[in-house]
């Protein structure tokens, strides 16, 4: 279960992470939830493993689990030291990268970046952004699209999603978005990346726990009599 948890977590940040790919230019800032999906992969065989080694009492077997488990908790300790230092990179990189992606909007060819900008101004109540501009819809006054466009209008997409008469013009600014992307992206962001976090802290403590257990097993097998092979008349009790 904890291994499925984790393997939704990473796939989940790897998801959403797609959606903004073009505000961030540091491919490493998935690092973390490339570790967390490979340690949950990871430790869905090493649930199996140590199941097998508990129910047979394998002494050999549970010490390889309790050793797995360790390198685990290490691992995930990493994931979240990691997370906390890509989750302060997010906004350098987003400020970095935004005016680029901006700049290179064209409004009518379908490229990923014009899909992008369009993609996150129009999101509604799940995603919580509804936004126009870098910091606001006068950030479009300086782009080559408003430009080229000479319409005095910002595209559709900075559109209040109530209003169906909204054309995007720029003397009505009442029908658009106030808010700028910018800071709306950086912290859909780092909400992701606490994600993780707090993923890789929840299971951390989970394998605490199974090394725990397995180091009681182990304790109770090689002190109580009773957990000791028994040999009698040729037959193993």
């Amino acid at each position: 279960a904890a291994a499925g948890i984790l393997c939704y977590v990473g796939a989940y940040v790897f998801i959403t992470y797609d959606d903004y790919d073009h505000f961030f230019e540091d491919v490493y800032t998935l690092i973390p939830a490339v570790i967390i999906i490979a340690v949950g992969t990871l430790l869905f065989i090493i649930g199996l493993i140590g199941c097998c080694a508990t129910i047979r009492e394998s002494r050999c077997g549970l010490a390889t689990f309790v050793i797995i488990l360790l390198l685990v908790f290490i691992t995930e300790v990493v994931v979240v030291v990691l997370g906390y230092i890509y989750r302060a990179k997010v906004e350098d990189e987003v400020d970095h990268s935004i005016r680029k992606v901006y700049n290179g909007y064209n409004g009518t060819n379908p490229d990923a970046a014009s899909r992008a900008i369009d993609y996150v101004q129009r999101q509604g109540r799940w995603q919580d952004l509804r936004c126009c501009g870098i910091h606001n819809y006068s950030d479009w006054e300086n782009t080559v699209w408003f430009k080229q466009t000479k319409n005095n209008s910002v595209p559709l997409s900075c559109c209040k999603a109530a209003l169906s008469n909204c054309t995007g013009s720029l003397t009505r600014p009442m029908d658009l978005y106030s808010e700028g992307c910018e800071a709306l992206v950086v912290k859909k962001l780092q909400e992701i990346m606490m994600y993780v976090i707090w993923a890789a802290l929840a299971f951390a403590a989970i394998q605490l726990l199974g090394m725990l257990c397995a180091c009681i097993v182990l304790c109770r097998r090689s002190r109580d009599p009773a957990y000791e092979l028994l040999i009698a008349g040729g037959t193993h009790a």
